[in-house]
């Protein structure tokens, strides 16, 4: 029995700076990710999005080299969101299961493929956490707006809620390959049926697209914000005019009695 632990350690991780100071050479590499082979059957795979997951560790290995990999974060979590993946090897097919797979036997592109959706379905949990946060805050905002008639936003608080949701969606959208998948499985048939069966086994399209639809919901409250918040400053414009003319006013009937 085989058994990956995925960890969210931080919004990030320095792949570049890692890799020139990792004394292995790793198996595969890219820019946003390093996949490591240890020794059999075991492998370490890190992600630019703050995920690592680690193969057939001991709780003592995996605690050493996640002590190891703080230096290279940016933004650690206080709080380290998980999820663990059994494997079984000898069957006579694929056979999925709930938190677990059999496959037929443990080769690196298998392995790797089963470590790359067990950290996707991690760094999911993450950015549906900060989605319902984003919900909750909108809702508290909405809620200021119902009982007092009126914003409770101000214009740079808003500018900064604005730009911390974009920000969650862009890293989405660079970070999750959750539609497409990965190029290992395009000519290997195999590869190809394995990464369909685990996206149906970890339901990550249903739970991306929850996570759209969340910051859908937010964006389009930010934009109601946004033109309230316009208008409010547009009608404090007009009275200051107002204001403005009317001193005028006063001034010229001073000037025209007093003259």
């Amino acid at each position: 029995m085989l058994k990956v632990e995925a960890y969210q350690v931080a919004d990030s991780i320095d792949i570049r700076t890692f890799r020139q100071a990792f004394t292995l050479v790793p198996t595969y590499a890219e820019s946003d990710e390093l996949f490591y082979s240890i020794d059999d059957n075991k492998y370490i795979y890190i992600f630019k999005y703050g995920i690592v997951s680690l193969l057939n560790h001991s709780d003592v290995e995996a605690t050493a080299f996640l002590k190891l990999l703080q230096d290279y974060c940016r933004n650690p979590l206080t709080k380290r969101l998980s999820d663990e993946f059994e494997i079984e090897t000898g069957s006579d097919q694929v056979i999925f299961g709930y938190n677990r797979i059999s496959i037929p036997e443990a080769k690196a592109d298998t392995l790797r493929l089963i470590m790359l959706h067990v950290s996707q379905s991690v760094a999911l949990d993450h950015y549906e956490a900060q989605t319902n946060q984003l919900i909750a805050e909108t809702n508290s905002h909405t809620q200021v707006l119902e009982q007092k008639g009126k914003l409770g936003l101000g214009s740079t608080a808003l500018k900064k809620y604005i730009g911390k949701t974009l920000i969650l969606k862009n890293r989405i959208a660079e970070n999750l390959y959750i539609f497409d998948s990965p190029e290992a499985t395009w000519e290997n048939e195999e590869l190809n049926n394995l990464d369909k069966g685990l996206k149906r086994t970890f339901d990550l399209q249903s739970r991306f697209r929850t996570i759209q639809e969340g910051l859908a919901i937010v964006k389009e409250n930010l934009e109601l914000f946004k033109d309230l918040l316009q208008h409010r400053q547009s009608n404090f414009l007009e009275w200051i005019i107002i204001i403005l003319i009317l001193v005028e006013v006063v001034n010229l009937f001073v000037e025209k009695i007093w003259g």
